[in-house]
């Protein structure tokens, strides 16, 4: 069973020692070179190096259309809007600001709100700040599943400008991508992977060519570098230029995928990849799109396509379909990432969890959770039917995950980085402020199809808040009908009970309590093993356990031991591994031989209860699915005895 660390009370026991491998606490630096940059630019850069295949074109036509074209100054304004989106959202806020804020070296909402709840001060404001980091990672769900769909199609759209006779087929060939990209997931990423780098390469060079090649035809467009524009523009228009917000925020999604990113990649590659290339690559094809609409505003219909010759048409689709799935490859590992990450954090039941790789602990692959960002993706295709369409439901979970990040970082920068409350009023006041009316504005979209991040970031946060609710009533009723370690073991001299050869481990969540399994074993066998082990596994808030401190053990009684195992949120347990270090410190033990004990929790509704009906019902149909503990911690299964026990809350 796993628990979250707790003060262990006392017992009468020996002497504690920690033994067992684990990560160093400070993260060693990445390297920065070819490989790491390349890396970058296929896992991290893959979402919003796409952007600029709807982006454009989706906030211009808030303002113009094929029969009124926008005017210049409004061409100019959308163009600075953009350009000064991804200055402010994602290189000052994202890439100088919030990456500095590591969890012993990793990055994303959920190591920031660990971070963030372990410098508040009160139990409300852990809970406050909880919410928050569990709102952001839903609304992240909700982008994993809107990602595949929007970038697939806006790349196979590209159908209507190099081959208009075949517009028939955009529909049926972004199912059947999509379907062969959720489809290859359990094989892993491993080989594919190593070609995302060199693919991307030479998608941001293409999109640079082709911007620059638009901006010489036209280099008056570079006036829109000029913040005063995007200025004028919002003073110009004002209720229509708060609309026109909601597709600008297009061009910096993915922008969240920079800081999730840090712990594989590390600070520098990240941010001289964004600064040097990645950067400048969208903003020179971004400009080039305007550029091009100065001159020919019928090309509105399809402007990122219609930058390329006709010659360049029919390879630019093929490298923009093969980008769009990158892009959409490095969401659905990021999703996997993220929610084995909720599992250890006890926000979400657990589930099958699949290594594609022998070599990489990170390479992993989620059979439920992929099928269910996959149906969801293909419904959004099949009702939606273009990415113009799709992009209303974009923004909401984007400008979402900003707002959570913004308000935990807050929290983060004042508390362990020592910033005044005025400059972190300031600063992040600010982010807050910009991130809310962006926020705001997309949620103008909820009639025509932001209702669905919504939809899915609610359903996920009432999943989860469910579950923990749930989880700690049984606690709670677990923790009140406990005998307590030191109770039975000052009885057992005393009880006669008969001691049968091998080792026993019983699997607790309270490492002061005696296991129910335990009490049940001596209620119905009558026998206690020679060699027992009561064993806890404790997830820390933090990546990873320190080296060598996975495993407390202390002494009980002869042969009777306590141990807790220890793992980070970014770790996947195996427990006979990590029991085989206990023959270190001399206490033998063989994961082949020892006998696992642990209770098959049967829960019920109880005459007083603490859950509303609704609640105890999605909470007992999660329970019923989750994935067996033995399962999930790597245990042979048929070393195993499971003891029922019924629990009412």
């Amino acid at each position: 069973m796993t628990d979250r660390p707790a003060d262990n009370a006392a017992a009468p026991a020996g002497p504690t020692r920690e033994v067992g491998t684990g990560a160093d606490v400070v993260a060693t630096p990445h390297p920065v070179g070819a490989a790491a940059l390349l890396g970058v630019l296929g896992v991290v850069y893959g979402d919003i190096g796409t952007s600029p295949l709807y982006a454009l074109q989706s906030s211009v036509s808030i303002v113009g259309s094929l029969a009124h074209p926008a005017s210049r100054l409004d061409l100019f304004g959308i163009e600075s809007l953009i350009f000064w989106a991804l200055m402010l959202v994602v290189t000052i806020k994202y890439v100088i600001l919030v990456m500095r804020a590591d969890h012993d070296g990793e990055g994303g909402i959920v190591a920031l709100m660990s971070l963030a709840q372990k410098v508040c001060r009160t139990d409300r404001l852990r809970w406050f700040f909880g919410l928050v980091g569990i709102a952001g990672a839903c609304l992240f769900f909700g982008d994993g599943i809107i990602t595949p769909a929007i970038s697939v199609l806006s790349a196979v759209e590209g159908i209507n400008v190099s081959i208009p006779s075949a517009s028939h087929v955009i529909i049926p060939a972004a199912i059947i991508i999509l379907f062969g990209l959720f489809s290859v997931q359990g094989f892993g990423t491993g080989a594919i992977g190593r070609a995302f780098g060199p693919i991307m390469l030479i998608w941001f060079l293409s999109i640079a060519i082709l911007g620059i090649r638009s901006i010489i035809l036209h280099p008056s467009i570079l006036w829109a570098l000029s913040p005063h524009y995007a200025a004028l523009f919002i003073f110009s228009h004002g209720w229509l230029a708060f609309v026109a917000l909601g597709s600008v925020v297009l061009s910096v999604t993915g922008a969240e995928a920079l800081y999730a990113d840090m712990g594989h990649f590390g600070r520098a590659p990240i941010r001289l990849a964004w600064l040097f290339f990645v950067l400048p690559a969208l903003s020179l094809n971004y400009l080039g799109q305007g550029a091009l609409l100065l001159s020919h505003p019928a090309a509105l219909a399809n402007p990122f396509y219609s930058l390329a010759p006709g010659w360049a048409q029919i390879p630019l689709l093929i490298l923009a379909t093969f980008a769009t799935v990158i892009a959409s490859q490095a969401g659905i590992s990021g999703g996997f990432s993220l929610c084995r990450q909720l599992i250890q954090l006890g926000y979400l039941p657990r589930m099958r969890i699949t290594h594609t790789n022998a070599e990489e602990e990170a390479q992993i692959y989620l059979p439920v959770f992929n099928w269910m960002l996959g149906i969801g993706s293909l419904l959004l295709v099949v009702s939606f039917r273009s990415s113009a369409a799709l992009a209303a439901a974009y923004g909401i979970a984007v400008t979402g995950t900003f707002m959570c990040t913004a308000l935990l970082a807050m929290v983060v920068f004042q508390r362990v980085y020592n910033w005044s409350p005025a400059l972190v009023g300031a600063v992040f006041g600010f982010f807050f402020l910009l991130d809310s009316t962006f926020f705001s504005s997309n949620m103008l979209k909820i009639p025509q199809g932001g209702w669905v991040p919504l939809a899915i970031g609610v359903s996920a946060t009432i999943l989860m808040t469910t579950w923990q609710r749930g989880r700690n009533l049984i606690r709670a009723r677990q923790q009140a009908d406990a005998l307590p370690v030191a109770s039975f073991l000052a009885r057992l001299p005393q009880s006669r009970t008969l001691r049968v050869p091998g080792m026993a481990v019983f699997l607790t969540a309270n490492p002061n309590q005696v296991p129910t399994c335990l009490l049940h074993n001596l209620k119905h066998n009558k026998v206690l093993h020679d060699h027992v082990l009561l064993v806890t596994v404790q997830t820390l808030d933090q990546p990873e356990a320190p080296r060598g401190h996975r495993l407390m053990v202390q002494e009980l009684a002869p042969n009777i031991h306590r141990v807790i195992v220890r793992y980070g949120f970014m770790e996947m347990p195996n427990l006979p591994r990590a029991l085989e270090e206990l023959n270190a410190i001399g206490i033998d033990f063989d994961a082949i031989q020892a006998s696992y004990f642990v209770s098959r929790e049967l829960v019920v509704r109880s005459t007083v209860p603490k859950m509303s009906l609704w609640r105890m019902w999605l909470f007992l149909i999660m329970a019923r699915n989750a994935v067996p503990s033995t399962e999930f911690f790597r245990i042979p299964p048929d070393r195993v005895v499971e003891l029922g026990v019924r629990i009412a809350i």
